[in-house]
């Protein structure tokens, strides 16, 4: 038998193990769940098992993913968080099937994700928060399924137009990084301003001048808002104070 990480009381994760381990969802997908097993280094012992549609080896100990994980290519659904990884395999990107995958909580740095990442074409979910990252790569602009993209606390100082331009995106989370302005500039306010779910700074973390321009920007608006809510509909066509003559001839053959 194959054999790899510990588990709870010197449990050894064996084939066996990992196979009672499978679960079917409530869809039919075949769920592979180590999570919270104290494992410590990836289990080679499931790679015999590469027909499972999802993969949680979440809340571990585990420091490295290997290249073979690429094995699992009908995997969908990736869940790596809250472990020690510091770097992404480069054959993650064979892994064309993924929708969802989940690495937040590690200790990845910014070149621990691989370009590869780019292949991943259906992927629809990337959660990288809780990491080290002190850029993005830009490469996940190739990333044309994406719907949501996890980004916070890292310590980003910016976040690629790339992104923000993303034809399905619609949730970005960027809290808690450490921008040297409120958020980037205007350009890209306006390129992601179409965002249903976006986080933004808060209030509380800007500078006086930029919350007075929040501030003034806001009373604006009030302004108009109210001069049109309290304005007179008949004050549209103040001009036409009565009918014109000829109108006034003929009202009764048009009404």
């Amino acid at each position: 038998m194959a054999k790899s990480g510990k588990g709870p009381k010197g449990k050894k994760i064996t084939f066996n193990v990992a196979k009672n381990c499978i679960k079917i969802t409530f869809d039919g997908r075949k769920r592979l769940d180590l999570s919270k097993m104290g494992i410590t280094t990836f289990p080679k012992c499931i790679l015999r098992l590469s027909d499972i549609d999802e993969l949680d080896l979440s809340r571990n100990l585990i420091k490295k993913i290997p290249d073979s994980i690429a094995k699992f290519q009908n995997l969908r659904w990736l869940d790596l968080h809250s472990n020690y990884i510091d770097k992404l395999p480069e054959s993650i990107g064979q892994m064309t099937s993924l929708l969802y995958l989940n690495v937040s909580n590690n200790r990845l740095t910014s070149s621990g994700l691989p370009v590869e990442l780019n292949q991943l074409k259906n992927i629809r979910t990337v959660n990288l928060g809780l990491n080290h990252l002190d850029s993005v790569p830009t490469t996940l602009g190739a990333l044309k399924e994406l719907h949501e993209v996890g980004l916070h606390d890292n310590l980003l100082s910016n976040i690629p137009h790339s992104i923000a331009k993303l034809p399905k995106l619609k949730k970005l989370n960027t809290k808690r990084n450490p921008f040297p302005q409120p958020q980037a500039s205007e350009a890209f306010i306006d390129s992601i301003k179409r965002l249903d779910n976006l986080y933004l700074v808060e209030a509380k973390d800007l500078c006086a001048s930029c919350l007075k321009k929040c501030q003034q920007a806001r009373e604006k608006l009030n302004k108009i808002k109210n001069m049109v809510m309290g304005t007179p509909r008949k004050a549209i066509f103040s001009s036409l104070v009565s009918p014109n003559s000829t109108a006034k001839e003929h009202q009764d053959d048009w009404r």
